[in-house]
């Protein structure tokens, strides 16, 4: 007697078609972009800077930088993001920073943000460290 379980493999079709609606429901990351340029603007997050890792990076696409006033103002910047990215349906977001409000990082992928207060985005200088030309970015 031959022994096949239909059940399993039924199962894992469904496992397979369950992932492939997840990732079409994902929106890409040009959209992602999109949407959290668009939060960033309605927040009045200031000195907005995206920077295309696409080629350069194979954690993400693209990184944003941007500025709050205050520790408050980066909160509040963080978390209209963080939900925004939630609505649109992406579910694995990381988010490290929230307590303090200095320096908010959100991972959701394809996009990752940095929000700082000024003091401190000065200081790390992400741009330059991503800039095409190093060299350049210094002087």
């Amino acid at each position: 007697m031959t022994s096949k379980t239909p059940g399993k493999s039924a199962k894992n079709a469904g496992k397979t078609s369950t992932q492939a609606a997840a990732l079409k429901a994902q929106p890409d990351a040009d959209k992602t972009l999109n949407m959290i340029l668009s939060r960033l603007d309605d927040m009045k997050a200031e000195e907005t800077v995206t920077i295309d890792l696409r080629g350069k990076s194979a954690f993400s696409d693209y990184m944003i930088v941007t500025t709050g006033r205050a520790n408050r103002h980066v909160g509040a910047i963080a978390e209209n993001v963080t939900k925004a990215l939630k609505e649109t349906g992406i579910k694995s977001i990381h988010i490290e920073g929230l307590p303090n409000c200095d320096w908010v990082l959100i991972d959701s992928g394809d996009v990752v943000v940095h929000v700082f207060r000024p003091e401190v985005r000065e200081f790390y200088n992400l741009e330059r460290l991503w800039a095409q030309n190093p060299a350049a970015a210094a002087i």
